[in-house]
């Protein structure tokens, strides 16, 4: 099968729309942060199965922050689309919206951003189409993609220099003023 060489975000738009049920609740009747992270990975995975034309995995979720609860009846739809390709990855961007369809509020509850590799026949990763910017709200997700892949990068390379850098003996006096005991 031949992939074209681009394909336009809106090619591969998804939106998941489900209802929230009692099964989905936690024991303060609001919905769990896990049925949600379900969700957001079934609908990243869909767009960039779509854009790539080939079976993805995930690779990072980031930016998972629950702002509002979602409550049991309500509505929610997860808005995702393709915000960045590089060579065989694609970060894809979602949107998740609940809406009480009594009082018709409707409420932005998270925004996160997740990573998927595409794999080709043979499980290897594969090269997915390039990505054609329609709008300028496009080529703005796009640039703050980059950016975000530039500081998560300068993040875990700054930590994995921090934890080289440590050692026990010296942490041990600073991990007696929080709020832990040492049993040793």
């Amino acid at each position: 099968m031949h992939l074209p060489d681009f394909r336009p975000v809106s090619y591969s738009r998804t939106t998941i729309t489900e209802l929230m049920v009692p099964s989905y609740a936690n024991f303060g009747g609001k919905i769990h942060g896990g049925i949600l992270l379900s969700l957001m990975d079934k609908v990243a995975y869909a767009c960039a199965a779509k854009h790539a034309g080939n079976y993805c995995v995930t690779v990072t979720v980031d930016g998972v922050e629950f702002r509002q609860p979602v409550e049991v009846g309500e509505l929610v739809s997860l808005m995702a689309s393709v915000n960045y390709v590089g060579n065989t990855s694609l970060m894809v961007g979602i949107k998740v919206i609940a809406e009480n369809v009594k009082t018709r509020i409707v409420k932005h509850t998270n925004t996160s951003y997740i990573t998927l590799v595409a794999k080709g026949e043979d499980d290897k990763p594969t090269q997915v189409p390039g990505l054609t910017l329609e709008t300028p709200e496009d080529a703005r997700r796009f640039l703050e993609a980059i950016k975000r892949r530039e500081i998560k990068e300068h993040s875990r390379q700054a930590f994995q220099n921090e934890k080289n850098r440590q050692t026990l003996a010296e942490d041990l006096a600073f991990l007696r003023t929080e709020r832990c005991k040492l049993a040793f």
